[in-house]
């Protein structure tokens, strides 16, 4: 089974690591750490799909990948 990408970046902006899962609109996370992020938008996740089956609303397929990183010589 595919699952949802989930990016996981620091933001000096927020001065805080940001997880955010780009096929479900608006559902990230924020936490001093990675592990803290990532964690936290699990949690979102979960209640991002349980409101959307509350309420009747269609679950978008796992389709977002990332860009391959491609080194330069």
């Amino acid at each position: 089974m595919k699952d949802y990408h989930i990016n996981l970046f620091y933001s000096d902006e927020d001065e805080c690591y940001v997880a955010d899962i780009p096929d479900l609109e608006y559902c990230s996370a924020f936490g001093d750490t990675p592990e803290e992020a990532l964690k936290e938008v699990l949690i979102a996740k979960e209640g991002w799909l349980a409101t959307a089956r509350d309420a009747g609303k269609p679950i978008p397929t796992p389709t977002y990948r990332a860009a391959a990183y491609e080194p330069t010589a």
